[in-house]
């Protein structure tokens, strides 16, 4: 018989047993958690604090995963909140054109201090490359008055090429007025790109016939009707020298090459209506309203943007209008001579025509 002393005292034992053994795991423990590596001992919820501490520009540049990815953060009165991602191998695309009541947005500038003196060098748009600083670029607002937009007056220059030749005396045949010569083309694209002109994008011509942007007294665009081959081969790489945006309208059934460079915008001569209709003019003023759109929609599919198109031979009328809007598109160029200006009709732009032995001079008393 075990005597109630025995028991106690085993009782006793069986405690401290147990106590060590818990201290013991205890310490155990305690040394795994010092020994740890630092990353052991981050906390799970650190991935998610470090994700909310990117600002909206390094989170769209994060997301992007792309080394070329620049972020363009917009600063002013009237700026979006939000940045936009662009890329540096190309042009700026889609900048925005903000609206305020009683106010005429003035463009995007590189500085502040260049968008208070509206510096127009300095106005950047989607004629210019994206250039960035570690991914990331600010562009600043500038507004001007509706008063003083209209005082200014401003009447922008559409300029209209064909084909091109490498000989001084020209082509022969009917056509040999079309044809630029190629010396020509180059001293009035080196006046442009060397005197100050600015090169609006068509979004920019939109907003400043409507009266919501102003653009610099000294505007022009460039473009080239048929993209014909002497386009690609003679006027494109000067386009390239000088950096200059310019539009090629194409007419889609006949070829629809990528763009031969970042300078050169396609858009449309239609897909199939640079023809002779039946009573002799082009189909634009032959078809109806529904051929009309069915066209310019087969042409929009090619090049993938509907925004303006020149008409075929310059011929248009009501209802060719009709046709292009019913397919999307806001504007349309004529062969009218002229210049644009605030409530200039889209669907009639006018235009300045380049022929052949209109050299420099001819030029500048045409644009300045």
């Amino acid at each position: 018989m075990v005597s109630g002393g025995k028991r106690r005292r085993a009782g006793l034992v069986i405690i401290i047993i147990i106590a060590v053994v818990v201290l013991a795991g205890g310490a155990a423990l305690a040394y795994a958690w010092v020994t740890r590596t630092p990353a052991e001992v981050i906390p799970r919820t650190s991935t998610a604090t470090i994700e909310r501490s990117l600002t909206p520009a390094q989170q769209l540049l994060a997301d992007a995963d792309d080394p070329l990815a620049c972020a363009v953060s917009f600063v002013g009165e009237g700026a979006p909140q939000d940045p936009m991602l662009q890329h540096q191998d190309a042009l700026y695309v889609g900048l925005p054109i903000p609206a305020q009541d009683g106010r005429v947005f003035a463009g995007w500038y590189a500085t502040e201090a260049d968008a208070t003196a509206m510096t127009v060098a300095a106005r950047v748009n989607g004629a210019d490359p994206v250039v960035c600083v570690d991914q990331q670029v600010a562009l600043f607002a500038a507004w001007t008055t509706p008063e003083a937009n209209a005082a200014a007056d401003v009447q922008v220059s559409i300029l209209m090429y064909h084909q091109f030749t490498t000989n001084p005396d020209g082509e022969s045949g009917w056509l040999r007025g079309n044809y630029a010569y190629i010396g020509d083309f180059d001293a009035q694209m080196n006046h442009i790109a060397s005197t100050g002109f600015y090169l609006p994008t068509w979004d920019e011509l939109s907003a400043f016939i409507d009266g919501r942007l102003s653009l610099p007294a000294r505007s022009v665009i460039i473009t080239d009707d048929d993209a014909d081959q002497t386009w690609f081969d003679l006027a494109v790489p000067v386009i390239d020298r000088y950096g200059l945006l310019s539009t090629s309208f194409m007419i889609t059934a006949d070829r629809q090459d990528p763009p031969p460079s970042k300078y050169v915008l396609r858009r449309s001569h239609t897909h199939d209506m640079h023809k002779a209709g039946d009573n002799g003019k082009g189909r634009m003023v032959n078809w109806t309203a529904e051929q009309i759109a069915a066209d310019l929609n087969a042409s929009a599919d090619v090049l993938g943007v509907r925004e303006v198109i020149a008409y075929p031979y310059g011929h248009y009328n009501d209802t060719a209008k009709q046709g292009v809007t019913m397919a999307g598109y806001e504007m349309a160029r004529t062969i009218e001579p002229g210049y644009v200006k605030i409530g200039t009709d889209k669907l009639a732009l006018p235009v300045v025509r380049i022929d052949y032995g209109m050299g420099l001079d001819s030029l500048i008393k045409r644009i300045g």
